[in-house]
């Protein structure tokens, strides 16, 4: 898991789409902490801290202290919104993070060893099918990506999220098939090389008959 980061909040009295334009031309972002069968709790953020966060990575697999009037609440961030033309945050929704809570999670895909993949080095390309894979985990035990392993990946080859190492608790949504995370495609010009040898063989088998 990502490390741990501490967020300061205000508590906010008022709610609603007025109260939330003032927030934001006063440097601050609404927010709400949710769950853990307590009543939701509206909060205040910095601008600034939630802007570096988000564009930063890591922001919705990372468990934040949110320290507001005194608590200090474990949080993950669930959703945001961004201004669809200008790209800065509108407002975050935090869940809050028991010692039991599980959730539903994107982790990202970081792949290793590509240099050690003869498809690749024959002129093959990596064929990322899922930059993330959606799983479910401890909410105080996601992990920042999970990693896999070209070594040895030959043309053709595909990777299943049966190859991948994943660590204890951690397990895909999807659970009734082997799904594909990545393959090694055979390059254009060795793709029409191989259609054309295939057109030819099957146009002498044909004369042949």
């Amino acid at each position: 898991m990502s490390d741990t980061n501490v967020l300061k909040a205000e508590a906010r009295e008022r709610v609603g789409k007025g109260s939330a334009r003032e927030l934001r031309r006063n440097g601050k972002i609404p927010a709400v902490i949710y769950g853990d069968k307590q009543p939701p709790l509206a909060i205040t953020l910095s601008y600034k801290d939630i802007f570096y966060k988000i564009h930063g990575g890591g922001f919705m697999t990372t468990v934040a202290t949110i320290e507001v009037d005194g608590q200090k609440i474990q949080a993950l961030p669930k959703d945001y919104q961004l201004d669809p033309v200008r790209d800065f945050p509108l407002h975050v929704d935090f869940l809050r993070v028991g010692k039991n809570t599980e959730v539903n999670v994107n982790v990202p895909v970081r792949f290793i060893n590509e240099e050690k993949a003869p498809g690749i080095k024959r002129g093959g390309v990596l064929n990322i099918v899922r930059h993330e894979v959606e799983f479910h985990c401890p909410a105080n035990a996601i992990p920042e990506f999970i990693e896999v392993d070209l070594t040895g990946l030959e043309l053709g080859a595909s990777v299943h999220i049966s190859s991948v190492k994943l660590p204890k608790n951690v397990k895909p949504i999807i659970s009734d098939r082997d799904f594909t995370i990545a393959t090694v495609a055979a390059p254009a010009g060795l793709k029409s090389e191989e259609g054309a040898a295939a057109a030819e063989g099957e146009a002498e088998a044909a004369s042949e008959e």
